[in-house]
């Protein structure tokens, strides 16, 4: 341990102790729901395609796909984008997908 005798595991271990945790807590409570409805009124409200804008949002993380009229690109900022995509599957999954140990409908 020529490094100050700290521990880097190697192999497998290494991997696993790079892994990034992705923490389901809220950092900050902000109404998502409500701020993509603003959002994507201000988009049509300027001829975008609201869908197609806020997934290049969210891929991106770049805010210049967010118009800044009625201060929506000031308001998206305030989500959290993983949060926002974690919903948004969460949502689309809701019905879709059954339970272990349950029978799909049909």
């Amino acid at each position: 341990m020529g490094d100050g005798g700290v521990f880097r595991p190697a192999g497998p271990a290494a991997s696993r102790a790079r892994t990034k945790i992705i923490s389901a807590e809220p950092k900050e409570q902000v109404q998502a729901r409500e701020v993509l409805r603003v959002v994507f009124e201000a988009l049509q409200e300027k001829g975008y395609n609201p869908v197609s804008q806020i997934a290049s949002y969210l891929i991106s993380g770049d805010p210049v796909y967010i118009t800044a009229h009625r201060d929506a690109r000031n308001l998206v900022r305030k989500l959290d984008p993983q949060e926002v995509v974690e919903e948004l599957v969460r949502s689309y999954l809701e019905g879709s997908v059954s339970p272990p140990g349950s029978r799909p409908p049909g």
